[in-house]
């Protein structure tokens, strides 16, 4: 693990650990395909909704005035000063107190622009309450599109409603999109499609920290959402840029999972390449699904991989997808 200078401190009680203990009981149950709900009450979204009120939001002091709050769905990145607070992702408006007593922890500057680094709800649910409070909404042109519309994600067996107003961004971009604030360079890029079609990479130049949003998940199975976009290819695609946009001190920032550096980049790289090949491999043999979950071609990571919303069969239900 990469050595990172931070703080932690929690807000309200600790129930992180059942947050993801009962998101990982989810994944776990999956085993012939990769669909994590039977039904949308008592599925991912309505779960993973749910616990976030019960769970903790701890902050995270990184370098340069950015910190990361961890609690209410993704990461949260927030960068303090004299222009105002930059977030980026929203987490669940559940949270909504515990976030802004963390904000208020890390300073009294007030919340000025929020980025969404993809379109999903634990990305993107708290989009209309932190627009309230004062944030301009930034986002890709997909992230758009998505939030316009009642968009189906079939993994989850959920269709999401189209998102009032106040939730969707208002300045977007397709390709790069810069910022100077708070006397600081920060640049955001969109990445091929991968995780989706509509994720973008968070560069805080000075303070030298990339978040990656959901194209990278530190110590867990991925999620690949095929129903917007996504693909296996271009999540592999897209931790390589990933690991070519870092240098071996910089602060990398998963969309799920502890903060880290380039060496775990690589090694979820070696992981998603190490399992693609053993899948297209048996694949190619003429196994069926479940002749290739049998198998057991993940078995090598599950320890560590699989401990959150992604089983071991369930990954490689998305990797059979995918090649």
């Amino acid at each position: 693990m990469s050595t990172i200078a931070s703080a932690t401190f929690d807000i309200a009680d600790p129930s992180r650990r059942h947050f993801l203990a009962s998101l990982g009981a989810l994944g776990a149950a999956v085993v012939a395909v990769p669909t994590w709900l039977n039904a949308q009450e008592t599925g991912i979204v309505a779960t993973a909704r749910g616990e976030a009120a019960k769970s903790a939001i701890s902050v995270r002091a990184l370098r340069g005035n950015v910190h990361v709050l961890e609690g209410s769905g993704g990461n949260i990145g927030v960068f303090a000063g004299r222009d105002g607070k930059l977030l980026v992702d929203a987490g669940f408006p559940v949270s909504r107190a515990k976030i802004t007593a963390a904000l208020q922890r890390i300073s009294a500057d007030p919340i000025k622009q929020l980025v969404n680094t993809h379109w999903h709800f634990d990305h993107t649910d708290g989009n209309e309450w932190l627009h309230a409070a004062g944030a301009t909404i930034i986002a890709h042109d997909n992230t758009l599109r998505h939030l316009s519309k009642a968009t189906r994600v079939d993994g989850w067996q959920y269709t999401f409603p189209k998102a009032p107003v106040g939730a969707l961004p208002t300045v977007v971009f397709s390709d790069e999109h810069r910022l100077h604030l708070n006397r600081s360079a920060i640049v955001l890029r969109h990445y091929t499609p991968s995780h989706t079609d509509s994720d973008i990479s968070v560069q805080f130049v000075d303070a030298n920290i990339l978040m990656t949003g959901d194209t990278w998940w530190n110590g867990y199975f991925p999620f690949i959402d095929y129903s917007t976009g996504g693909s296996l290819a271009g999540t592999i695609r897209a931790v390589e840029a990933n690991i070519a946009a870092v240098a071996t001190d910089t602060i990398v920032v998963p969309g799920h999972g502890p903060v880290a550096g380039r060496a775990e980049l690589l090694e979820c790289r070696d992981m998603l390449t190490t399992i693609r090949d053993a899948v297209a491999v048996l694949k190619k043999q003429g196994r069926t699904l479940e002749e290739t979950i049998a198998a057991k071609p993940t078995a090598r990571y599950d320890a560590k991989w699989g401990g959150f919303l992604i089983s071991g069969a369930a990954f490689t239900g998305l990797v059979y997808q995918g090649v």
